[in-house]
């Protein structure tokens, strides 16, 4: 992938987690145990620290930066949706930041929380654990149920699983001109969205 150090200060990944080739990480960046980090993630620690710590994804073309003396940090179990920007925010423990979410400077997500799919969380908000997330200003809308928790947890555990499957068998590949008659699927898990019909 590429990885770039600055003023001597280079990224940091734990062997068991897994970086997408296109994931570009510049400077003081730190990533944990089995965490996954998509393709086209952006990971700038030229100015604040990029911390993920175990068991987090971060999902495809996020971004995370911070000002200078500031980290960017999502905390074990964090799930990181596509498309997300987090700037010097915390996000705690086992909480979720929807697709396309913006999460800004002095940010802290309280854990087991959810933010909502294109939320803006202004600077310097914070929230108490177990806390939907949604708006523009971001507001929270009320505590999660037991549900949605676990639905969240099930997510990350397939992004865990992810991570695994990556090290086992992802490699780059010429294209096929036509599908396979017995073409296989891949194992994806079973995870649903939230509002699928219970089966």
């Amino acid at each position: 992938m590429p990885c770039y150090q600055i003023e001597g200060v280079r990224p940091v990944i734990h062997p068991t987690a897994y970086v997408h080739p296109t994931a570009v990480l510049i400077g003081d960046v730190h990533i944990g145990p089995r965490c996954y980090v998509g393709p086209a993630v952006s990971l700038r620690g030229d100015f604040g620290r990029i911390v993920i710590k175990e068991g987090a994804n971060v999902q495809d073309t996020c971004v995370m930066h911070a000002f200078p003396g500031m980290d960017a940090i999502v905390e074990k179990d964090g799930h990181i949706g596509h498309g997300a920007i987090l700037h010097g925010c915390v996000i705690e423990e086992d909480a979720l930041v929807g697709m396309n979410a913006v999460v800004m400077d002095g940010a802290r997500i309280g854990p087991r929380s959810i933010v909502a799919a294109t939320a803006f969380v202004k600077a310097g908000f914070t929230c108490e654990a177990e806390s939907l997330v949604l708006g523009s200003p971001a507001r929270v809308q009320r505590s999660l149920k037991p549900e949605e928790i676990q639905w969240k947890q099930e997510g990350t555990a397939e992004y865990q699983r992810l991570t695994e499957r990556c090290h086992a068998s992802l490699e780059e590949c010429e294209p096929l001109a036509e599908a396979e008659a017995d073409r296989p699927q891949v194992d994806a898990g079973s995870s649903q969205p939230l509002h699928a019909p219970k089966k």
